[in-house]
C-alpha cells in the first residue's frame, strides 16, 4: 500500500503475483492507497514502462484502502512509515495492527534502518527502475516465507 496507488503499490502487487506464480504459491493480492488522489486511474505510465522493461506487467485501477480490507487480507504491506501510520490508525485492535508490515521488511538485502520503498513520482526514470528491483526482492522474500 502506498499513498496514491499508482506507482509503488501496483508494482508490488505485480511483483508478489509474479513471485507467487514462480513458486506455485496461491495468494490473493490487491493493491490500494491511503489517499484518494487517483481513484480509478491506471498505474502511472512511467511505472508501467519501467515494469515492462523489466518483464513485469503492472495493471489495475487505483483504489483506496478501506477498514474492511483488514477482514479480507491476512497481511497488509505498506511502502513507507507515513502509510504505516495511516493504516495502523485504522486498525481496530492490536492483533490486527500486527498484520501490518513495511514491505521491505521482507527484502533480505534491506538494512533494518532503511525499510521504505521510496516514492519515485517526482523523480526520473531511475527511481522507477529502482522501485521495480526493490519490490521484486521484497516480494520474493515475502513469498519464500509463506507456507507452501
Amino acid at each position: 500500500m502506498c499513498l496514491g496507488n499508482i506507482c509503488r503499490s501496483p508494482a508490488a502487487e505485480a511483483a508478489i503475483a509474479e513471485a507467487a506464480a514462480d513458486t506455485a504459491v496461491d495468494v490473493e493480492v490487491e493493491s490500494a492507497g491511503t489517499g484518494a488522489y487517483h481513484l480509478g486511474e491506471p498505474p502511472d505510465e512511467r511505472m508501467r514502462r519501467a515494469g515492462e522493461a523489466a518483464g513485469l506487467e503492472i495493471s489495475g485501477r487505483a483504489r483506496r484502502f478501506e477498514p474492511s480490507d483488514f477482514d479480507r487480507f491476512d497481511l497488509i504491506v505498506v511502502m513507507d512509515h507515513a502509510n504505516l501510520r495511516d493504516v495502523l490508525d485504522l486498525a481496530p485492535d492490536d492483533d490486527t495492527a500486527r498484520r501490518v508490515r513495511l514491505f521491505r521488511s521482507f527484502d533480505p538485502t534491506a538494512h533494518p534502518d532503511d525499510l521504505e520503498v521510496p516514492d519515485p513520482y517526482y523523480g526520473g526514470a531511475d527511481g522507477f527502475r529502482q522501485v521495480i528491483d526493490m519490490v521484486r526482492r521484497a516480494a520474493a522474500g515475502l513469498v519464500a516465507g509463506m507456507d507452501h
